[in-house]
């Protein structure tokens, strides 16, 4: 899936679904996608409307911001920077944002 196509309508209905990621040092683990939501837009902005992915990993195995192939069963491979942003809000692992702007 290319970045610059994706809007908030593509991962909406995929929250609570997995997505693998590789990390080369860390290895292989499920996020979960917990949250997708709009995000308010500026004056004179983006080409599209920006919205927010939250995830949620294992509270074992952290990762450091930078870029991750996801890889999704139905979006298949995106390319996303993502945030570490601490504990999930429901407390039950680790949090990571992605902006799309």
């Amino acid at each position: 899936m290319d970045h610059g196509d994706v809007c908030l309508a593509d991962f909406a209905p995929h929250v609570g679904s997995s997505f693998r990621v590789v990390h080369p040092e860390a290895g292989v683990a499920s996020l979960e996608l917990s949250g997708a939501e709009p995000l308010r837009a500026w004056p004179g902005a983006p080409r599209r409307d920006p919205f927010s992915l939250v995830f949620r990993g294992p509270a074992s195995y952290g990762l450091p911001q930078g870029t991750f192939v996801l890889e999704h069963e139905s979006l298949g491979s995106l390319s996303l920077f993502l945030v570490p942003i601490g504990p999930a809000r429901d407390g039950r692992g680790f949090g990571y944002q992605a902006i799309f702007n």
